[in-house]
């Protein structure tokens, strides 16, 4: 009888600690998919009024007030961290699928480019206030996501750029300074034109697409190799873009809880 009794009373504990713990998941989820709310509506702002927002703005556009907003982020470097990490996230889902799609070389550039371009075309000023911050926010922590976001990428494409030179036997220590001129080249254009936009998207991606080619195909040559630009290459199916970030909920979930 006694150690029925010992039982049902941990049994008991047991249950109460598994509702607390089910309290606690709703409570962190909520707190994040209330977050994500926030940054959309912080990127509404910015796409209204540019790069130098107030938190206020952002309340008033979420429908809250703005002690509400202070209760998920602790100022507004934590809401400029979320949204760097939110440009990360839309960046990467567009650029990493066009990368690992199985075309010729340079449709395969070509797609890759467009995907950043279309990015920075469809938020220009979260990419101004990521590249760019306004003097006040220049040591933001966003714009040392946007670093970061540039470092992860070239590490992407010296990734894969090695595995194309091992195979067609060429020197791979070429790729990492390769990659990173490539990604610094593509970006230096981008900030270009979307402050001039003396040329139209599709313009500016063509030239970008054939300056990055001319290069690639330039160094091919040079070693002996020539490459058909429009024909899919057979090391496509098992050479891909891996995604070098970590979680990109893990962020967001640690600064809900």
């Amino acid at each position: 009888m006694v150690t029925g009794m010992a039982d049902g009373v941990k049994e008991g504990a047991r249950g109460r600690a598994d509702r607390g713990d089910a309290r606690r998941d709703r409570w962190r989820r909520h707190r994040i998919e209330r977050r994500k709310e926030f940054v959309e509506a912080a990127l509404r702002v910015i796409d209204k009024q540019g790069p130098d927002f107030g938190m206020e703005d952002v309340a008033a556009e979420a429908g809250v007030t703005k002690p509400v907003l202070y209760r998920h982020f602790t100022d507004k470097a934590d809401l400029l961290v979320a949204l760097g990490q939110r440009g990360t996230e839309i960046l990467f889902n567009r650029l990493m699928p066009a990368l690992n799609q199985e075309l010729a070389p340079v449709p395969r550039i070509r797609r890759a480019i467009d995907a950043f371009f279309s990015t920075v075309e469809e938020y220009p000023n979260l990419y101004r206030l990521l590249v760019h911050p306004p003097p006040h926010a220049a040591d933001s922590p966003s714009t040392a996501i946007a670093q970061e976001d540039k470092r992860l990428i070239a590490t992407a494409v010296t990734a894969v750029l090695g595995d194309y030179m091992r195979a067609f036997g060429m020197d791979s220590g070429a790729a990492e300074p390769w990659a990173h001129g490539v990604v610094g080249l593509v970006q230096n254009i981008g900030e270009w034109w979307l402050e001039r936009q003396s040329m139209s998207k599709e313009a500016v991606v063509e030239y970008t697409t054939q300056i990055i080619w001319a290069a690639i195909d330039g160094v091919l040559r040079q070693h002996g190799h020539t490459v058909d630009p429009n024909k899919p290459l057979e090391l496509n199916k098992v050479i891909k873009m891996r995604d070098t970030r970590g979680d990109a909920a893990t962020g967001a979930e640690k600064a809900a809880e």
